[in-house]
């Protein structure tokens, strides 16, 4: 019997960071990639995913964020209807409700962020927000 894949909602700087830039965070893109993790995405955060993409600051063509979307995150990716709405009042940060909408919906395990506003909320439904240092620890001990 195989080991439970955990279903995880990323922020967008986590998918970010490990999409664009590596580093040490590299080990997100491969978990996803080998699927041993699995990326829930709504509507609402697949589109910030896409928005953030094109901001200049990132120096990406269409076709490269085209590319990191359809070859990089969506085979990888199952699509959450978002049927739970969260109170807005959880969040500091409004714009991170998606996030819990998103996780409660897909019944994700964990949140990972490295958002200070949404890692305060500490956990929505039994969905623990941690960082993706706390991520690692589980893929090598899980």
């Amino acid at each position: 019997m195989g080991k439970k894949k955990l279903k995880v909602v990323l922020d967008t700087n986590v998918i970010l960071s490990s999409l664009l830039f590596g580093g040490r965070l590299a080990f997100i893109h491969e978990a996803w990639k080998e699927r041993s993790i699995i990326l829930l995405f709504s509507e609402d955060t697949l589109k910030e995913l896409v928005k953030v993409l094109h901001y200049p600051k990132f120096g990406l063509e269409d076709e490269e964020i085209d590319f990191l979307i359809y070859s990089e995150v969506v085979p990888y990716t199952k699509l959450v209807k978002e049927t739970v709405k969260v109170d807005k009042e959880i969040c500091i940060d409004e714009d991170d409700v998606k996030f819990l909408e998103c996780a409660v919906s897909g019944r994700a395990d964990y949140i990972i962020s490295g958002d200070e506003d949404l890692i305060c909320v500490g956990e929505i439904e039994g969905i623990k927000i941690i960082t993706p240092a706390e991520l690692r620890k589980l893929l090598v001990v899980g």
